[in-house]
């Protein structure tokens, strides 16, 4: 946005004229909805921005949301020029309990985009997970995205897999789709599937995959408690078209620009769709598919197993050592000619000797007739 220093069309109050309203109603764009884009905030936090006096045009503090912004306007808030709102960016985020879904926390727990690393543009969720759910959290650089996938007008499908202390049937859970009231509030149809019953002394230990279209402020959790359900356990699988999958606890995942066009075109417009075909942020902690399946089968396949060691009782002599190779040539041994001369007697390589001679032994005397 460049600043032009002549233009005095605008009120000193940051507030539209009143003459200029019929006029200029399809001129500029309104002031929450491009702060939104540009990632500042939802439309609300725009509100509540401005409501506080942070936020101004071309250096006059706006009192009202109702304002449009021209070209050539610069738009401050606290003071930071705001940029040309960027092409829309989507993150998914495995959100691990104990995070808070806000930038800021009065009580000073941790939050979600305390946890992020580095390198990201400025985010905002779409929806919110409490301080106890985890799972899929969808983050993205605009407002007006984040409003409209939000809104239960859209009709975006949330599944959420819960795990709870309880018991009940299946016919039960079925009377859901006809929607419920709970201290007041109205909530839509819910399809509630129960997958697992593991019984106990007092209740079953149950897991049930819930699908709902609101996303009502705690909506699953009140619900089932509605139904004599204690809910101690809730991890969000999918929003929308967007699934959790493999994607590790604590880890982030930019969705690439491909994906956002076929999925999202609906609740974009065309001059904030992203182009090209690759995402512009990859996580640290992310790994490619061929290393992924080389851990899978590191950890399928079993380590060796050593031998253990044969242990002695005190007292008891143990084997020797063996010897271990010197290192020369081992000796050579015999020839096949000593070989066989030594079986046929013979002795090889020394002079013959003559057999010794032995004294002839005296014959009898012939005995005499007689």
């Amino acid at each position: 946005m460049v600043h032009d220093p002549l233009r005095t069309d605008r009120a000193a109050s940051g507030q539209a004229h009143p003459s200029d309203e019929g006029a200029a109603e399809g001129a500029g764009e309104r002031i929450a909805k491009l702060l939104a884009r540009s990632g500042v905030g939802s439309r609300r936090d725009v509100e509540r921005l401005i409501e506080e006096g942070r936020v101004a045009i071309n250096g006059q503090v706006l009192t009202t949301p109702a304002v449009k912004v021209e070209p050539g306007d610069i738009v401050t808030v606290d003071g930071a020029v705001v940029g040309e709102p960027e092409p829309v960016r989507v993150f998914r985020y495995h959100k691990p309990v104990g995070l808070v879904t806000t930038h800021k926390d009065p009580q000073g727990r941790p939050t979600v985009f305390e946890a992020l690393p580095q390198g990201l543009p400025r985010l905002i969720s779409v929806g919110r997970l409490d301080l106890n759910s985890e799972g899929l959290l969808l983050l993205t650089n605009d407002g007006g995205l984040a409003r409209a996938l939000e809104l239960p007008a859209t009709g975006i499908v949330r599944r959420y897999r819960a795990r709870a202390h309880g018991r009940i049937t299946q016919e039960r859970l079925d009377k859901l789709k006809d929607g419920i009231t709970v201290e007041g509030v109205r909530y839509g149809a819910i399809e509630a599937r129960l997958d697992k019953a593991k019984e106990g002394r007092e209740a079953a230990n149950l897991w049930i995959t819930v699908t709902l279209h609101e996303g009502k402020n705690r909506e699953v959790r009140r619900v089932l408690e509605a139904v004599g359900l204690k809910v101690n356990r809730l991890i969000r699988l999918s929003y929308g078209p967007f699934a959790l999958g493999t994607l590790g606890v604590g880890e982030i995942e930019e969705v690439g620009p491909r994906v956002i066009r076929e999925q999202l075109a609906d609740f974009i417009l065309p001059q904030n769709m992203p182009k090209g075909d690759r995402p512009q942020f990859r996580s640290p902690a992310s790994k490619s598919r061929r290393a992924q399946q080389e851990s899978v089968r590191a950890e399928l396949v079993p380590p060796p197993r050593e031998k253990p060691k044969k242990e002695y009782k005190a007292g008891w002599a143990k084997p020797k050592a063996k010897a271990k190779p010197s290192g020369k040539a081992p000796a050579k041994g015999p020839s096949k000619a000593k070989i066989q001369a030594k079986i046929e007697g013979k002795t090889i390589g020394a002079p013959r000797r003559a057999p010794a001679s032995r004294p002839a032994r005296p014959r009898p005397a012939p005995r005499g007739r007689g």
